[in-house]
């Protein structure tokens, strides 16, 4: 059974002849007759009664035109859908998301979904190296990625810049200047995560420390932000740097100072090529909202 077989059956009973039928379409009458034999060959009925002059729905005929009908109907609404899909009005995003800054995504989508309803946005949390693969083999239509500045295979699209923040003790005499650079920090111990815990910002730190030309000497390693605070606020001196992903967190006897650079970048990755329109709308409102 072929969808225009269907129609063809519709074109008859609607119109109460093969010839009109045929009309209406624009084909031969004789393709008509052929096509409408066959689905009663198909489906083991008789479709018509046929005359010399009229042509009526048989009994089984009456019976299934409801079920023709809603069958067209389903093919017409599945097209249209096909049809949003490609041009961006409808379908399924799936995006990779960070700890933070929530308050930019959500109105990223919250915008989303007044400007294209039929769009929908999954959310699925990764680690920094789980999301960049699962872009690159199309688990995710896209990730947010914080402190990557480029990746093979991978286009970034720039969202927003931030601050970095170094946690040092109170007491130190460092605590006094409003702002630090990198240079000021060479003889202090660094707790910096593992590479593998965070491959881009520890990439990001280790590249900003060798164009400032020093090497901090290592502390322990850095764990949580709070276990790690607190540890710097009671034991031998050390620093710390990190991003604001939800306000910066109250530290006794910590003083927590803007560093003056390396910013860390938030990008999009999505794979290489020319965006689909689904991706172009939610770009967009990411790219509004992080910016705003």
């Amino acid at each position: 059974m072929e969808l225009r077989q269907l129609q063809y059956f519709l074109a008859v009973a609607e119109e109460g002849g093969f010839a009109r039928a045929a009309d209406r379409i624009g084909i031969v009458q004789s393709a008509v007759s052929q096509q409408i034999r066959k689905l009663e060959r198909d489906l083991g009925v008789t479709l018509f009664d046929r005359s010399t002059r009229h042509v009526h729905l048989s009994a089984a005929g009456e019976r299934l035109l409801p079920e023709a009908r809603l069958v067209l109907e389903a093919a017409r609404r599945t097209r249209q859908v096909a049809a949003d899909i490609t041009a961006g009005a409808a379908g399924v995003l799936r995006l990779g998301t960070i700890h933070g800054p929530g308050e930019f995504l959500y109105r990223a989508l919250a915008e989303l979904a007044e400007t294209h309803p039929g769009l929908q946005v999954r959310l699925k949390r990764l680690s920094a190296a789980e999301r960049v693969a699962a872009v690159r083999e199309g688990g995710l239509d896209a990730a947010l990625i914080r402190a990557m500045t480029a990746e093979p295979g991978l286009r970034l699209i720039p969202l927003r810049t931030d601050p970095l923040h170094v946690a040092l003790p109170a007491r130190h005499p460092l605590a006094a200047e409003p702002r630090l650079a990198l240079a000021q920090l060479a003889d202090l111990p660094l707790r910096l995560a593992p590479r593998e815990k965070n491959p881009p910002f520890h990439d990001l730190v280790s590249d900003a420390l060798r164009a400032a030309g020093v090497s901090p000497p290592p502390g322990p390693e850095f764990t949580s932000l709070r276990e790690t605070l607190a540890e710097i606020a009671v034991g031998p001196p050390s620093w710390t740097v990190f991003y604001d992903v939800s306000g910066l967190p109250p530290a006794p006897g910590i003083t927590i100072r803007p560093l003056d650079e390396p910013s860390v970048p938030t990008s999009l990755a999505v794979r290489q090529g020319e965006l689909p329109p689904a991706l172009r709308h939610l770009t967009g409102s990411l790219q509004r909202s992080f910016t705003d």
